[in-house]
């Protein structure tokens, strides 16, 4: 079976180098074919368990196709499955940083079309914090909850991002760390439409500078997650510090503040 298998990698690779061959009637090389071939003897070279070799295969494709993300993140799985975790790190935060500068390009929170890059953002950062929980890498894990976090309250979705949270309760080292920590308080204090909770968690240095180190990498064109945080507002909050409701004097008067006033239309 496995021998099999190999032949038909091999098989595969002769006719990805026939596409990639010129002559007199084909003046370009075929590419996307090569990619392809490639990618069927990846997964030959993989149920032979050959992994070194389906590495190198998932690399050609990735070379052949320069946006494919996928064959990085496959080649990433192998080494991970050869446990060489550096090389594996390396492959698939390549693909992680494709992920999301192919899904989600454009600062958030500016542009009109921002839900619906948010929605290609929510699901990027699943995959990403999938990746990064297959090769045991938790601590970035941890970020991509942050991020998440983040994309779903702006997408006005509360239940998702209390779903990330309660599901990376189930990652090691998660529960009271200082990551669970900060989103359990910003998710009670957005529940709470407490404009003043949600500021103070969103100034926190945690998710202030996270961009620098949410997975080794800058997103500078992409989301920028600093700037989804410290743009967060509570629901009702009408972008100012949430008001309380005073008790009415004993005159019966209820005329609001010239403060509350100033609040009552928002930061233009």
């Amino acid at each position: 079976m496995a021998a099999q298998k190999i032949n038909e990698a091999h098989d595969h690779i002769a006719k990805a180098e026939k596409c990639l061959k010129t002559s007199m009637t084909k003046w370009k090389p075929d590419y996307d074919g090569a990619a392809s071939e490639m990618a069927k003897a990846a997964v030959a070279f993989k149920n032979a368990k050959q992994f070194e070799q389906a590495k190198d295969a998932y690399l050609k494709e990735a070379e052949y196709q320069t946006e494919n993300k996928t064959a990085y993140e496959q080649a990433g799985m192998m080494l991970k499955d050869m446990k060489r975790m550096p090389e594996a790190i390396q492959l698939i935060e390549k693909a992680s940083v494709m992920y999301v500068e192919n899904g989600t390009s454009g600062t958030a929170g500016i542009a009109l079309d921002r839900a619906g890059k948010l929605d290609e953002a929510a699901v990027s950062i699943q995959k990403e914090k999938n990746m990064y929980k297959e090769i045991e890498n938790y601590p970035t894990c941890f970020k991509k909850t942050i991020a998440q976090v983040l994309v779903h309250l702006h997408r006005g979705d509360f239940v998702a991002a209390d779903k990330c949270v309660r599901e990376s309760y189930s990652l090691p080292g998660f529960s009271g760390s200082e990551d669970c920590v900060a989103m359990e308080t910003l998710l009670a204090a957005f529940d709470e439409q407490d404009e003043d909770g949600v500021n103070r968690v969103c100034n926190l240095p945690l998710l202030k500078y996270m961009d620098n180190d949410v997975s080794g990498y800058t997103f500078q064109n992409s989301i920028d997650y600093a700037k989804l945080a410290i743009s967060l507002k509570a629901p009702g909050g009408g972008g100012g510090k949430k008001k309380k409701t005073p008790a009415a004097p004993q005159g019966g008067s209820t005329a609001p503040s010239q403060a509350e006033e100033d609040y009552e239309g928002g930061l233009c």
